[in-house]
Parts: structure tokens; C-alpha cells; sequence
């Protein structure tokens, strides 16, 4: 073997760590895109249903970004949008900003967005990823569990403890929102499969364990 052969096989190749820089730089910059989507989806007009909490869209666009980021980068999309607005850009609903919104009656539904979220692309992710492009009524029932499981929940209980209301009545004004979370999640789903359609590594790629495993194993 010659000094230059010795010189190349000592040296790295650079192709891995390159493409570990690339995957950083486009996860930062999904990440920044869709918080930008959540806030402007939030600073729509507001449609008043007669309670404590208006219906905006920005349940749609959380969930759509669960469901097009996976569980990481939606849940991390969703807390720097909260994080904007916490430090006084106004990105919360009617351009409200700081953290006056965390101590009222939507204290709820915003705590819950990054989990929803979260849990959105949990669920999506462990779709064959073959048929997320087509999987309408599975990114559905994926977004639309999430919501029953976070957004509902930790809604009502913030109106509860904010609004001056008792379980029950927080309940009975949670129920104002639950056609337009339908509508929201069948129109994410559309958005969603669009999406994977047009760019079908946009998910996590699935880890290899018995790849890894094997891999991990000492060379005979």
C-alpha cells in the first residue's frame, strides 16, 4: 500500500457527515415553515361560536403538521410557534402575543397543540409508508384521535380553570367545536396525502433495528 493509499484510507468520507448537515439544515427549515403555517393559519379571521374561545384554524394546522413532519419536528414546530408568540410576536389568535394567552381561557388548547401534534405523526408514521399518499381515512382518524385525545381535554380543563366554569359547562362549550374538528381533520388528511404524494421522504425514515443490531455485532 502506498503513503497515498494509506493517507485516503485513514482519511473520513466526507459524504455522511455532509448528508447529516443537509438532514439538519431541512429539518430546521420545516420545522421554521410550518410554525410560520401555524401562525398565520391562527391570525385568520376567527369565527366566534359565543364563548370564552374562538374556532380558528389553527387545530388544521397543527395536525397537518404532525402529519406531514412526523411526531419530532411536529411537536418541535408547534412549541417554537408557541415560543414566538410567548416572547411578544403576535402569532396567537387575533394577533395576541406574550404570555397573557397562556393565562386565559385557551390556556388549554395551547398546551395541547404540541402534543396533538406529536401524536398525529406518531400515529402517521406507523402507516405503511407506501399508502400514506393515499390513506385519506387513515390520516383522518390519526388527526382526529389526537384531537380527542389532547385538544378536547386539556381544552375543557382550561376553560375550566380560566373561564370560571364548571366541568360540565366547559364541556357543554368544548361541543361547539367538534363539527368544525371534523371538517379541519378531513381537509388536513387532503392537504396530508397531497403532500406525501409529492415528496414521499417528506416522513422519518423508519430505523432498521435488525439491521443496527447486526451491524453492532464484532466482525469475525
Amino acid at each position: 500500500m502506498t503513503t497515498t493509499d494509506a493517507a485516503s484510507a485513514s482519511t473520513p468520507a466526507p459524504g455522511p457527515a455532509r448528508a447529516r448537515k443537509r438532514s439538519a439544515a431541512t429539518d430546521i427549515a420545516l420545522i421554521a415553515s410550518f410554525a410560520a403555517l401555524i401562525a398565520a393559519c391562527a391570525l385568520l379571521p376567527a369565527i366566534s361560536v359565543g364563548g370564552a374561545v374562538p374556532i380558528t384554524l389553527q387545530t388544521f394546522a397543527v395536525m397537518l403538521t404532525g402529519a406531514v413532519l412526523g411526531a419530532r419536528r411536529g411537536f418541535l414546530a408547534v412549541l417554537l410557534y408557541l415560543a414566538v408568540g410567548a416572547i411578544g410576536l403576535p402569532v396567537f389568535s387575533g394577533g395576541a402575543a406574550g404570555l397573557a394567552p397562556f393565562a386565559g381561557p385557551s390556556v388549554g388548547y395551547l398546551v395541547a397543540f404540541p402534543l396533538a401534534a406529536a401524536a398525529t405523526g406518531f400515529f402517521v408514521e406507523r402507516l405503511p409508508r407506501r399508502r400514506i399518499a393515499t390513506s385519506i381515512p387513515l390520516v383522518f382518524l390519526a388527526g382526529l384521535a389526537a384531537s380527542f385525545i389532547f385538544i378536547h381535554p386539556l381544552g375543557i380543563l382550561g376553560m375550566a380553570w380560566r373561564a370560571d366554569l364548571t366541568i360540565p359547562q366547559a364541556f357543554i362549550a368544548d361541543l361547539a367545536f367538534w363539527p368544525g374538528d371534523v371538517i379541519k381533520n378531513i381537509l388536513m388528511a387532503l392537504v396530508a396525502t397531497a403532500v406525501h404524494r409529492a415528496f414521499p421522504a417528506l416522513l422519518p425514515a423508519r430505523r432498521a433495528r435488525g439491521a443496527e443490531a447486526a451491524a453492532e455485532q464484532p466482525s469475525a
